[in-house]
């Protein structure tokens, strides 16, 4: 019975000993904590969406600006200008003469979204995970077809700029012509 307690006590005291022990090396001194955050810093971009035509010279030109921050608690920044325009997508009889007449729409969002996340500073340049989403009405040269064509283009990546000087960042070619369309951003320290 003595020997029983005698382990016990034994065990008690080294598992009290080891718990402080392992406390102890998990939680640093004050002194070995060492900040590694970098102040932030704010840009100004600001982003061309440039339709080519099949000269390689611009036929349009749209320009968005916004600004990000370097901070790692930063959400990025988002760019929205769009139009919703309405599509059929049910019509009815009215009247005696049996005319149809649309009277349910489907609205679709067209035009641009923009939206910036992850920015870090690499020497001069500017690191960011970038989408572009950018969508139109194409002209229709069928008068029966009643429906919308919708063109888009969207891309989506991790890109990086230098700061200070214009980067086309996005291009591809047109699906209705033999033009092209591409996205070019600069990157301004605030």
């Amino acid at each position: 019975m003595r020997k029983l307690t005698l382990i016990c006590c034994l065990i008690f005291f080294t598992m009290s000993f080891g718990q402080k022990s392992i406390a102890q090396e998990s939680t640093p001194a004050p002194e070995s904590v060492k900040t590694s955050q970098t102040p932030a810093h704010f840009y100004h971009l600001e982003f061309v969406v440039q339709e080519m035509g099949a000269d390689g010279k611009s036929t349009n030109s749209r320009s968005y600006t916004a600004t990000v921050s370097t901070d790692a608690r930063d959400r990025g920044t988002s760019i929205r200008t769009n139009s919703r325009i309405p599509v059929p997508i049910g019509s009815s009889s009215s009247g005696s003469n049996g005319t149809l007449v649309n009277t349910q729409f489907q609205y679709i969002d067209v035009g641009v979204n923009i939206d910036a996340r992850n920015v870090h500073e690499l020497d001069r340049q500017l690191s960011l995970d970038l989408v572009a989403d950018i969508s139109s009405v194409a002209a229709s040269n069928d008068a029966s077809l009643h429906q919308p064509v919708i063109r888009q283009n969207k891309w989506q990546a991790g890109v990086l700029i230098s700061i200070g000087k214009a980067t086309v960042v996005f291009t591809s070619d047109a699906l209705d012509s033999k033009g092209s369309m591409q996205v070019v951003v600069t990157a301004t320290s605030l």
